[in-house]
């Protein structure tokens, strides 16, 4: 269980860099971060691939088309629609609005996974997820009463529809991540999290050379190509990114979802919030208020009630 939150926690720490990119280029679109961090990641992949040849040869196609749905729609799609959430209505709104991820999972899961991995009465899940949900609200809220005066609705709400679609999409992904994982325990974390940048590579460099051929066009209105204004940060920002978050994280993440109920491992992505803030708050050069520091505390707090809940088979539910 330990080893597993500790898994968890490496993998919020780094995910949470993938919401600096946007802060850091906000003049690049979206589709640009998304195709590049992911084409950097399917380059990084390559060798490691090599070097885990073997064990790849083993996945059938069936394992392949899994890989390829989790790299559509958890890995591209999902960062799309975060980049383009956090560029039109800033870092806390969009960071919030995911932050929601640990308390929908664990709806979604502990009804869709009662079977595999017993469910959480919802007596004892009810105060983690009330405690997550509050600290949640405290931090958004904060963050919104910060704002500055006219600052474009319309925008802060196209914003918050990406971030909830982007919600959407990582609902699905450690769900259906988790189904395959826990249906292959032999194999290897590390291995699956290969085979899932190999299986983003095309379609990133699909997507990076669509957008190309269409900025040629004017459809970027004159936007420098092919790595914008200012390549050098663009192209470590990218390589970073795809190293810390997509790779690494993506392998901590396997290594968490292969020890812990989905229930409780959904609940754990509120490290990534926690880490996103964090950042946030280093590159604006200021501390949390005390209304934000509440509602971490209040985060920090869920967690640890949630790991402290044991899942119980269906059947000796019905017996009690």
């Amino acid at each position: 269980m330990w080893i597993g939150t500790l898994y968890a926690l490496a993998a919020g720490l780094m995910w949470g860099f993938v919401f600096v990119a946007p802060l850091l280029l906000p003049d690049y679109p979206a589709a640009l971060l998304s195709f590049g961090r992911y084409l950097a990641f399917g380059l990084i992949a390559l060798p490691l691939a090599w070097l885990d040849r073997r064990r790849l040869r083993a996945l059938t196609r069936a394992d392949w088309w899994a890989a390829l749905e989790l790299a559509l729609i958890g890995n591209i799609v999902y960062y799309l629609l975060l980049s383009a959430a956090i560029q039109r209505a800033g870092g806390p709104l969009p960071t919030m609005i995911i932050g929601t991820l640990p308390v929908v999972i664990a709806l979604v899961s502990n009804r869709r996974d009662a079977r595999r991995d017993g469910r959480l009465p919802w007596a004892r899940l009810a105060p983690s997820l009330l405690a997550i949900g509050v600290g949640i609200a405290m931090v958004n809220r904060a963050e919104l009463a910060a704002l500055a005066p006219g600052a474009d609705l319309a925008a802060y709400a196209l914003g918050a529809l990406f971030a909830v679609g982007a919600v959407a999409c990582w609902t699905w992904y450690p769900l259906r991540n988790a189904d395959w994982l826990r249906a292959h325990g032999n194999r290897s974390p590390t291995t699956w999290a290969t085979a899932q940048g190999l299986a983003t590579l095309p379609l990133a460099l699909a997507g990076y050379l669509g957008f190309l051929i269409w900025s040629s066009t004017g459809g970027a209105g004159g936007f420098a190509l092919p790595f914008g204004p200012r390549p050098a940060l663009y192209v470590v920002l990218m390589v970073l990114i795809a190293f810390f978050a997509s790779w690494l994280g993506t392998l901590c993440w396997n290594q968490a979802s292969q020890r812990l109920p989905t229930t409780l491992a959904g609940q754990l992505i509120v490290f990534e919030t926690l880490a996103a803030l964090a950042y946030a708050f280093m590159l604006r050069g200021q501390a949390p208020g005390g209304a934000t520091l509440a509602g971490i505390a209040l985060l920090v707090v869920g967690v640890s009630w949630a790991l402290r809940a044991k899942p119980e088979p269906l059947a000796a539910q019905a017996a009690h």
